[in-house]
């Protein structure tokens, strides 16, 4: 049996619900980040930058954009005979005739205890697939080894108005765990948990199971970390002092890409000393035209660029036809964007094609009928593959989806709030 020191478990199961539209078929952490890359690259690069070379990614929403980017790790240095990087997926156990779906996040791991035991490891890492941060795995472990501890949990200081959004560690003055708090309404420490665990592998491997016979949901907020703490195992918080983003929503989603535009962003994607890599096809470079112009953005390969583009973001081999004008947009992969066209704060999914003469994110900031949670700060969202005719008005706050055409919109314009779904699907 091989040895591995520690091995990484990263969950990337998730839906990420209040992302609405650009999640209806991909999981979150395949969502499309700064042009090129995908939110799932941040761990596995981090991964490989810390010496740990065996990865299982756990993949259970709509994965087939997710598997299909991970491939075989040869972007990360993870295809490897010993170790590398598994997807691992829900699937059949036993004699029984169907499958059984992760049901919480430490269940997901227990139902991977063969895939761990495999590898024989010390220590387990745990990471969440949707965050965008650089994070050095390998000091984290020195610590964990250091204190001797049973579980080690990264923490990041947050505002204390922000702390009653997150699961909040309470610790002593050598910042050893005492309490464990989910969401407090009046928390007693402002250290939030960053969902990134270092666990001496025989202590989990107990947790795991003998939860599993009263949680069938468990989770690590819920069961695992409270079960260890009253058990008096020794538990640690790690200060994580960087960048660290939950892309979770619209807003958050939009925000973490527009700070990448900064002339000194506080999260550089170039780093000669810790990359972040991707699986990209070969493209050619980007193409700026004669009358083209573009200002504080980013411009990835494959890029055509006739028209005028501002503090935005464009993804591989987009098209933008002369006379279009872009603003604090983000545009994603295989797009095109018709000629005199004028796009104001939105977010347009992969392989959309957008008309000529459209105006979208005009008027007022009228949050979305159907959505109102998920769309209210006056980003338009345009779904994968999405289609929209020539000289039409969208406004604010508006969703669209498939492939729409002049019907769809009275006297040629959208109202802000408004959506156009051509089929049914769960926003």
């Amino acid at each position: 049996m091989r040895k591995k020191e520690m091995i990484a478990m990263l969950l990337a199961g998730g839906q990420g619900s209040r992302l609405g539209v650009l999640t209806r078929n991909v999981a979150k952490p395949a969502v499309t980040f700064g042009g090129k890359y995908r939110i799932i690259d941040f761990p596995l690069s981090n991964c490989i930058n810390s010496g740990v070379d065996t990865v299982g990614v756990l993949t259970q929403y709509q994965p087939l954009r997710l598997n299909q980017h991970i491939g075989i790790g040869i972007p990360w240095d993870l295809d490897r005979k010993s170790g590398g990087v598994t997807i691992l997926a829900p699937h059949v156990k036993g004699g029984g005739d169907s499958g059984e779906w992760f049901m919480g996040t430490a269940n997901a791991i227990y139902q991977n205890l063969e895939y761990i035991e495999s590898n024989n490891p010390e220590y387990v890492l745990i990471l969440s697939g949707d965050h965008i941060y650089k994070m050095d795995y390998a000091a984290m472990l020195d610590f964990h080894k250091e204190k001797k501890a049973a579980a080690t949990i990264a923490v990041l200081e947050v505002g204390w108005d922000e702390a009653s959004r997150f699961g909040i560690m309470n610790t002593r003055d050598d910042d050893k765990i005492y309490e464990f708090e989910e969401k407090p309404e009046r928390p007693k420490s402002n250290l939030a948990s960053m969902g990134i665990y270092i666990f001496t592998w025989s202590r989990l491997r107990e947790a795991l199971i003998e939860d599993s016979k009263i949680h069938p949901d468990s989770d690590f907020g819920n069961h695992i970390i409270p079960r260890m703490l009253e058990e008096g195992q020794t538990m640690y918080a790690y200060r994580f002092k960087g960048y660290w983003k939950d892309v979770g929503t619209i807003e958050s989603y939009w925000q973490a890409n527009m700070e990448l535009i900064r002339t000194l962003p506080d999260f550089n994607l170039y780093e000669d000393f810790w990359k972040i890599y991707t699986n990209t096809d070969h493209q050619p470079p980007q193409y700026t035209g004669a009358d083209a112009r573009v200002k504080t953005s980013i411009v990835s390969d494959g890029c055509e660029v006739y028209g005028e583009v501002y503090d935005s973001i464009l993804g591989p081999n987009v098209v933008v036809k002369k006379g279009a004008v872009i603003k604090g947009s983000i545009i994603m992969g295989d797009t095109v964007i018709g000629e005199n066209s004028q796009l104001d704060r939105c977010i347009i999914d992969e392989g959309s094609q957008v008309g000529d003469n459209v105006k979208i994110g005009v008027g007022d900031n009228i949050e979305n009928e159907m959505k109102p949670k998920i769309y209210n700060t006056g980003i338009t969202v345009i779904g994968h593959m999405t289609t929209i005719p020539n000289n039409v008005t969208i406004g604010k706050n508006c969703v669209l989806l498939g492939k729409t055409t002049e019907k769809d919109f009275a006297d040629g314009v959208l109202q802000s709030g408004k959506s156009v779904i051509v089929e049914e699907v769960n926003l």
